[in-house]
């Protein structure tokens, strides 16, 4: 299968931009956002005319404690199958604890241990065996770093592709955010990349506060993001490349220059590496990147796709079953009639992959590491969204920017679903600082519409806005969405009191 070249992230705002940008290979949208059989008319013209569409979930939580939802790997595959997609896409992230149950509204980072990696490792095999086509997960961008972690992240993604065989989607934006914010050096990930690995390449902008980087995919990439992609490119040819943007959209002539950038990088990356251009070749229905410079792999040519985009049999990915954390892919033992070396292993990037032979953990200690985990992320998830204390080694003022962060997320999401509340509450600023107020200690609950209901009501309770018109227009909007027989006043207050939602 061709590569898929250069893409940007499908979105409403900007559907129009995007049908008209010049060169657009592909596009990706986010998983949760569309209804199979119900796409929107710009995302069924882009199919249409043959324009590749690849989903991409945020909602699993791969890298959290529990098992991963049956509902949303069968919503994911059926997504995938709706599209064609080649693959899907999710984050090495959690969202979520079950135990108290909080929701973060937002990707945060997993710790890097081997219980995490353990936990990790069986969830992506239990996702695997769920989708109808490969998966592949992208690493994350972080404000806060986990105390006691035993694996860099090349040590823990190199892992995880040996004992699993997922893909990897690289989001170059999100290793300069973990530069800034934690010390970590992007070129030590890249190197330890194996090139047929790579899924495709996610790039974005952000702004800097205060020492802290924010991934906001509201600002422009900036040069440093660009060279970590020349890096990349300089060292293998990723199969495809992303533009993410999420708000704050630019007006379209600007929004194609960004587009024209990341290819003029990647066409500077080839010209400069002085290698050919050869052809990724097709895994598990996806072309992989392949190296800048001495042709294609052993590990690659093992898996090189046939009968229909399947991998040929035995095919892994470099390094299976080499020490763990090493950056350098284990050479394959030569052997097979057609001349390409043989390989045992997991199937690179396919669905059902099974663990590389003596890397997966033994089962009796997955239930153990699963209750680690799980404790150890709802204790920062709770000082995170319900304003409990910081667990002991995590560096405060990062958890509190944190908290902040995904408070502002919140608020930015329900102003979307609710538009109506800023305007009733004199803009968006007072809004804002309503609702951050509102939310400091009181968890996501059942979704952002409840959330804006639930918001309504907590300002209704303290007799806000203080303009008594603007709280007769609230009140009556908030009647309109709360159902036939809202709670009254006297059960509003209880409500407020014991901080329980809706």
């Amino acid at each position: 299968m061709a590569q898929l070249g250069v893409g940007i992230g499908w979105r409403p705002e900007i559907a129009d931009a995007v049908e008209r940008l010049p060169g657009l290979d592909w596009v990706e949208v986010v998983a949760e956002n569309i209804c199979p059989g119900h796409l929107p008319e710009s995302l069924q013209r882009l199919l249409d005319r043959g324009v590749r569409v690849v989903p991409h979930g945020v909602s699993l939580g791969l890298g959290g404690a529990e098992r991963p939802d049956a509902g949303r790997l069968d919503a994911l595959a059926e997504r995938a199958v709706a599209l064609g997609a080649p693959l899907v896409t999710e984050h090495i992230a959690f969202v979520r604890t079950a135990s108290p149950a909080l929701e973060a509204g937002h990707l945060l980072p997993v710790q890097r241990t081997r219980d995490a990696l353990d936990v990790l490792c069986e969830n992506v095999r239990i996702a695997q065996e769920a989708l109808p086509v490969p998966l592949a997960l992208e690493n994350i961008a972080a404000l806060v770093r986990w105390p006691g972690e035993e694996l860099t992240e090349a040590q823990f993604l190199t892992e995880l592709v040996e004992r699993t065989g997922v893909r990897l989607l690289i989001d170059v934006a999100n290793l300069h955010t973990n530069r800034v914010n934690r010390g970590e050096d992007p070129a030590a990930v890249l190197a330890a990349i194996p090139p047929e690995a790579l899924a495709y390449v996610h790039v974005a902008g952000g702004v800097e506060r205060d020492g802290v980087w924010h991934d906001t995919h509201a600002h422009p990439v900036p040069p440093a993001v660009l060279a970590i992609l020349a890096d990349l490119a300089g060292r293998m040819r990723p199969a495809g490349v992303l533009l993410e943007r999420d708000d704050a959209f630019p007006p379209e002539d600007e929004l194609a220059a960004e587009f024209a950038a990341i290819r003029s990088t990647l066409e500077a990356a080839a010209a400069g590496s002085g290698a050919p251009a050869v052809p990724a070749v097709a895994v598990a229905g996806v072309g992989a990147a392949v190296p800048a410079a001495g042709g294609v792999p052993a590990a690659v040519a093992a898996a090189v796709a046939v009968d229909g985009g399947s991998p040929a049999a035995g095919a892994v990915p470099a390094g299976a079953g080499a020490a763990r954390g090493s950056a350098v892919p284990g050479a394959a033992a030569p052997g097979g009639s057609s001349g390409a070396p043989a390989a045992t292993g997991p199937v690179l990037g396919g669905a059902g992959a099974q663990a590389a032979s003596g890397a997966a953990a033994a089962p009796d200690r997955l239930p153990a590491a699963r209750t680690r985990v799980g404790l150890e992320q709802a204790a920062l998830l709770s000082a995170l969204v319900a304003g409990t204390p910081v667990p002991e080694g995590f560096d405060r003022q990062r958890v509190r920017v944190q908290a902040r962060a995904l408070a502002a997320k919140r608020a930015d999401i329900v102003a979307k679903v609710a538009p109506e509340l800023p305007e009733l509450l004199g803009g968006r600023k007072a809004f804002r600082e309503a609702f951050l107020g509102y939310a400091r200690r009181r968890p996501l609950p059942g979704g952002y519409r409840r959330d804006a209901l639930d918001f309504a009501e907590h300002l209704l309770v303290r007799d806000l806005p203080a303009d008594p018109a603007a709280r007769r227009r609230l009140t009556v909007w908030w009647r309109d969405r709360a159902g036939p027989k809202p709670p009254g006043r006297i059960v509003r207050w209880a409500r407020a009191l014991t901080g329980r939602a809706a």
